[in-house]
């Protein structure tokens, strides 16, 4: 690891040219104002936070809500055994190759384990990572939650919530938002299971589920895709009695549009297509869905106490007794406990730290009217977003269109508009080098009369002497 982590900084003095910090500082209340603010640092936000600075934007910084090593999903509620994606994607390396997984990973463990290994553990990812995060020295910030985003005298003031419930005022003049997978929105339970049974009754699976309290307990999941079956096989593991996973579909999804989608055509220009072309790919996507992989698959299958039902939506729950009870079309389903795997909104209004912002973001059934026989209220929902992620105003004369315009979508809700983004692994190396190129030019083209001015003052002799040498 030491090997690597020169060989690192060898690679980063090698193609450092043009990458000193070249924006105009600005000031507030006696401070520094930060030219981007990054909220997430998870591998989006690192990704960012390492490609502004190649783009010579040093002055800026990552927040996250959690502790040091715990941001993302990866120690936390993925409960997966390895990453979905196949080991040779690169991501937060951006095409570095002494900084890829690869290198990260052989340098731990050797080449031959590399050469032998099917897919990257999640503790591996989430140590990979924090190696980037240290070996780049990116200036990140834990147990920061954003709470408030407002627009004053041409800059952001963020507001974040610190332990103890201390608050900190932050100004920037970009802020990306890369807030992963929920960050458009919030994970979703349906209504007729929250307000039908108490909340001991069931458990969101992005949410900490004590599954040693399962042992032995009768479990219901509903939904069809991979964090449902991960959580399934993990109550398995754990010692629950039973699991019925039960889903609306007919049949269980099994081609994973994701595989199609990792191809650079695809990763870097999807966002120059005509808004119906947009919509029809995804439409396509998120009629497929994203399948369980094969090897979650087996690993719920080989418990015999496990068993999926098709075509089995749930219709009510209740509580009767010791026992929650969901009705479906089939008849009722008794368990002790319920997992949620029904995945999330697209809302920014759900965000609480959006709560200035939300009203005024256009969202694509505000900008696009599909064909009739090609509705979606769900890609409706997602917000509408300008060529370099930035939010764009349901109405154009909005005076918030300014502070709009300098916050970037980085999240999963970016799809529609730019497709694989911030929340894919699979694009992390495209969609970083297209923000990062966005977010240059908004702060160069700005002030581009001060940048002239400079070039006007510059007065640095190049030709010193007339007389040659002695």
């Amino acid at each position: 690891m030491e090997q690597l982590n020169k060989r690192v900084r060898d690679d980063l003095a090698k193609i450092q040219y043009a990458t000193g910090n070249w924006c105009i500082p600005h000031f507030r209340d006696g401070r520094k104002v930060l030219d981007v603010a990054i909220i997430g640092g998870g591998q989006g936000g690192l990704a960012v936070s390492f490609g502004l600075r190649r783009r010579g934007i040093a002055n800026s910084c990552v927040f996250d809500m959690a502790e040091q090593g715990s941001e993302g999903p990866w120690v936390t509620f993925a409960r997966m055994i390895t990453l979905r994606t196949p080991k040779y994607l690169t991501g937060p390396d951006l095409g570095i190759p002494s900084l890829t997984p690869q290198a990260w990973f052989e340098a731990r463990y050797g080449a031959a384990a590399w050469h032998r290994l099917d897919k990257i553990s999640r503790q591996d990812w989430q140590d990979y990572l924090c190696w980037i995060r240290d070996v780049l020295e990116l200036p990140v910030k834990n147990g920061h939650r954003l709470t408030d985003v407002e627009w004053e005298d041409g800059l952001l003031k963020l507001t974040f919530e610190l332990a103890g419930g201390v608050c900190e005022t932050v100004w920037a003049r970009k802020l990306v938002l890369a807030t992963g997978i929920e960050g458009g929105g919030a994970w979703h339970v349906p209504e007729f299971i929250s307000r039908g049974v108490p909340k001991a009754r069931y458990a969101h699976t992005s949410e900490a589920i004590d599954f040693q309290a399962l042992r032995g307990k009768r479990i219901g999941v509903l939904g069809a895709g991979a964090s449902a079956f991960d959580n399934a096989a993990t109550a398995l593991e754990k010692g629950c009695a039973s699991v019925d996973l039960c889903l609306r579909r007919t049949k269980i999804p099994s081609v994973n549009p994701y595989r199609w989608m990792e191809n650079a055509g695809f990763l870097s220009y999807f966002s120059e297509l005509p808004d119906l072309v947009r919509w029809r790919f995804m439409r396509r996507i998120y009629d497929l869905n994203q399948p369980p992989p094969q090897d979650t698959f087996w690993r719920c299958r080989s418990h015999r106490n496990f068993a999926f039902h098709t075509g089995t939506p749930w219709l009510a729950v209740r509580e009767e007794g010791d026992e929650v009870v969901v009705t479906t079309p089939h008849g009722e389903m008794r368990f002790d406990f319920l997992i949620i795997g029904t995945g999330f909104v697209i809302d920014l209004a759900q965000r609480p730290e959006l709560a200035r912002v939300a009203p005024h973001v256009a969202l694509w059934k505000n900008c696009f009217v599909p064909p009739e026989d090609e509705q979606s209220v769900l890609l409706g929902s997602h917000p509408y977003l300008g060529s370099r992620f930035q939010f764009l105003p349901a109405d154009p004369a909005d005076p918030a269109a300014d502070m709009l315009s300098s916050i970037y979508n980085f999240t999963f809700s970016a799809m529609p508009s730019m497709g694989l983004s911030g929340a894919s692994i699979s694009a992390l190396r495209f969609a970083v080098e297209k923000l990062t190129f966005g977010i240059g030019r908004d702060l160069f083209v700005e002030e581009g009369t001060l940048h002239l001015q400079n070039l006007l003052d510059y007065n640095v002799d190049e030709l010193v002497s007339l007389d040659p040498p002695q």
